[in-house]
């Protein structure tokens, strides 16, 4: 059902980590193929009704693991492209709730060049989602910099999602992996970014990483040394916290006040962004946990809830 509400944006609070799974999406997938159980009943009346509970008024939607690559290339070009319509028309069906970030089908690069000219240009989405890592190959190695050199030719938003690496599936037995490896493979994949040189390289692409970059804001010393030793001058001129800074990091999953204060000393809070993990957990328990952390006044929740990214997405603005 179309959305009926009246035009015009002034959006009081944007989730930018809100997760969809198209139907056809999850016939797709072979049964080997891990879909978390929370998306298996994915509708779009289920995202409207937590968002209205949360007082969530748009999302930013994005597919989730397993991701699109399971080694056949025409496959995950097709994957890529059903995903994309799918979000496109969940768009145009509630154009004042829902905008998207394009998905695409790495390691093909050549078919991610593609979808991010085809997602960008006609269906006029708000940016990219890039997976930490495409089997044991992170984010900002080299091999991808044909992709790389075209989403900072366009200034490309590039929210990033956690994946489990082919090294470290099911390590901890017991323990899944998003208790742990998520965080650790966005830590990894900001470390490749940065150290690797990539965001040096690419100084236009706009990156939001999730879960408030995973442990790297408990880490900052260990990455503060490496950036001041004469190896990393090259990638890192200015100290890895000049690049830390020039980043984004949401708040899903995250929204307490350990992981926050720790995010604050890395980041301003000028760089934060509301991010909810939806159907993982509510947008409501964010709104809550951010009130009562203590870390943030009323004027920087207002800024997180949307202020910040209305910066990058000044088309939602008032």
């Amino acid at each position: 059902m179309a959305d009926t509400s009246t035009n015009g944006h002034g959006f009081g609070r944007i989730d930018v980590h809100h997760h969809i799974a198209p139907p056809e999406y999850i016939r797709s997938l072979s049964p080997d193929a891990r879909m978390p159980p929370p998306l298996a009943g994915w509708t779009p009346e289920r995202s409207i009704e937590t968002m209205d509970e949360g007082g969530v008024d748009f999302s930013l939607t994005s597919i989730t693991l397993p991701g699109l690559w399971f080694g056949d290339v025409a496959e995950a070009r097709r994957m890529a492209r059903l995903c994309n319509d799918y979000a496109a028309q969940l768009r145009a069906d509630h154009p004042n709730r829902f905008g998207m970030f394009v998905n695409l089908p790495l390691p093909d690069i050549d078919g991610s060049l593609a979808e991010i000219e085809y997602g960008m240009d006609q269906l006029g989405a708000d940016g990219i989602v890039l997976f930490t890592s495409y089997g044991d190959v992170w984010l900002g190695d080299p091999a991808y910099d044909t992709d790389y050199a075209e989403l900072n030719r366009r200034k490309c938003i590039v929210y990033v999602h956690p994946m489990t690496p082919e090294c470290c599936e099911n390590i901890l037995p017991g323990i899944p992996d998003a208790v742990v490896e998520y965080q650790t493979d966005t830590s990894r994949a900001i470390a490749r970014v940065v150290f690797g040189g990539m965001a040096a390289k690419f100084p236009d692409i706009r990156f939001i990483w999730s879960h408030g970059g995973g442990t790297m804001p408990f880490l900052i010393h260990r990455y503060e040394k490496l950036g001041a030793l004469p190896q990393s001058a090259e990638a890192v001129p200015d100290g890895f916290m000049a690049a830390a800074r020039k980043f984004y990091y949401d708040t899903a999953q995250v929204a307490e006040q350990a992981a926050m204060l720790a995010l604050r000393a890395v980041a301003s809070s000028d760089n934060i962004v509301f991010g909810t993990d939806f159907p993982f957990l509510s947008a409501d328990h964010h709104t809550r946990g951010l009130a009562a952390c203590g870390v943030f006044n009323e004027q920087e929740l207002r800024a997180i809830d949307s202020g910040n990214i209305l910066k990058w997405l000044p088309q939602y603005a008032d």
